[in-house]
């Protein structure tokens, strides 16, 4: 597995508007999965976060640091959906969880 393959914690991850592959946290909503975000510095339809890379204007979907468990840089550009990563599903390492709260 190549250094871009691997997950990393979220305080490593780019803020400058590149799109990255995230582990979301499982919830009550669902399990952990991967998903395409990018961190916006904020305009008028959200405040300064991530984001899911599908949000579009009036359907900007956010996500609360918590709810991020790792990142990676974007793969190749011919990854098929059948070839995502799976999300991180180990335990937490302390790492990746931020404060702790």
């Amino acid at each position: 597995m190549i250094e871009s393959d691997r997950w990393r914690p979220m305080a490593s991850a780019p803020k400058n508007g590149n799109r990255i592959l995230v582990t979301v946290r499982p919830s009550e909503q669902g399990p952990a999965e991967v998903d395409l975000a990018y961190w916006s510095h904020g305009d008028q339809f959200g405040s300064e976060g991530w984001r899911a890379a599908d949000s579009s204007p009036g359907c900007v979907i956010e996500y609360a640091e918590p709810e991020l468990k790792c990142w990676m840089p974007m793969p190749s550009a011919n990854l098929s959906r059948a070839s995502m990563p799976s999300p991180w599903e180990h335990d937490d390492a302390p790492q990746f969880d931020g404060s702790g709260i």
